[in-house]
């Protein structure tokens, strides 16, 4: 990954000293087990987001203002046990930092270390995990650090919500409580209340994409029929940061196609969009801005 500023935003607002957001690409795609390509989501994301408008209509806000700095990537890869620890160990150094940190992977199981450090940093942690599949294994292929494995040690340490699963192994049921999954194929008029009103005050978002529908986010590694739709997710995640302290987010599983751009370009306006409303709804002081 060559270094550049995200979304080549102004050097100003891109030093790590100014900035109040903290980007951390991991470009891993060590354990996934149909398409590859995801270790070359970071690159796919961060080029979309250079072409982005940077004025929010929604938020009537340049959120970028705020400062985003673009760390170096992680680039662990000798096995999946050493990338989850050097994922763990650099997101918590930026926590310690009083950042707002925010993740781009790479697989799923970068998100073990991340919502760790997280977890050890916040107390009484909710990890709202949109996906669609459930990715609750113990272990897979003889690692606990796989893709398929990558909530299951938060299903365990943290109050765990599931969002748009649609797919899942068997085993998977005796890691699962049924009472805070959202099955794609159950959703229901009131279901983003109720999942709200199931988080503690401390949220961690976990975004793999094939969440999505793949009609609109066709680029991930596992894509399946049935998922997620732009504006409904966006209003539950505009809920969530409203109605929560949301401490921090990671997005994965972009798997870009060199003929397909769209999915490149959806993952960077959700990420834009993440920060936007950060900053609206949670008592960010606009004259913080540099105007």
């Amino acid at each position: 990954m060559s270094k550049k500023n995200y979304a080549g935003i102004p050097d100003k607002y891109a030093r790590i000293d100014e900035a109040k957001v903290v980007l951390i690409p991991v470009p891993y795609d060590g354990t996934s087990t149909w398409q590859k390509g995801a270790d070359r989501g970071p690159d796919a994301f961060l080029n979309a987001s250079e072409n982005m408008e940077l004025f929010d209509i929604e938020t009537r806000s340049e959120v970028y203002r705020q400062g985003i700095y673009l760390a170096p990537p992680v680039t662990e890869d000798s096995s999946p046990e050493k990338m989850v620890e050097a994922v763990y160990k650099t997101t918590k150094n930026y926590i310690k930092q009083d950042k707002f940190v925010t993740l781009f992977g790479g697989e799923h199981s970068i998100s073990i270390g991340s919502i760790k450090a997280f977890n050890e940093s916040f107390e009484d942690l909710t990890v709202v995990q949109l996906d669609a599949h459930a990715d609750l294994r113990p272990e897979y292929e003889g690692s606990s650090c796989n893709h398929a494995c990558a909530l299951h040690e938060a299903s365990k340490t943290t109050n765990l919500i599931q969002i748009g699963i649609r797919s899942m192994d068997v085993s998977e049921n005796d890691h699962m409580d049924e009472n805070q999954v959202y099955f794609a194929h159950d959703l229901y008029e009131d279901w983003q209340d109720d999942a709200i009103g199931q988080m503690t005050p401390n949220v961690f978002i976990t975004i793999d994409l094939d969440a999505f529908d793949p009609s609109i986010m066709p680029s991930t590694g596992t894509p399946e029929p049935g998922g997620l739709f732009w504006y409904e997710t966006l209003e539950f995640l505009k809920m969530m940061f409203k109605k929560k302290n949301v401490v921090g987010f990671d997005i994965v599983e972009l798997c870009p196609d060199k003929n397909e751009k769209s999915s490149d370009f959806l993952a960077a306006k959700l990420y834009y969009k993440m920060l936007s409303y950060k900053f609206k709804y949670q008592n960010f002081n606009e004259e913080d801005e540099d105007e």
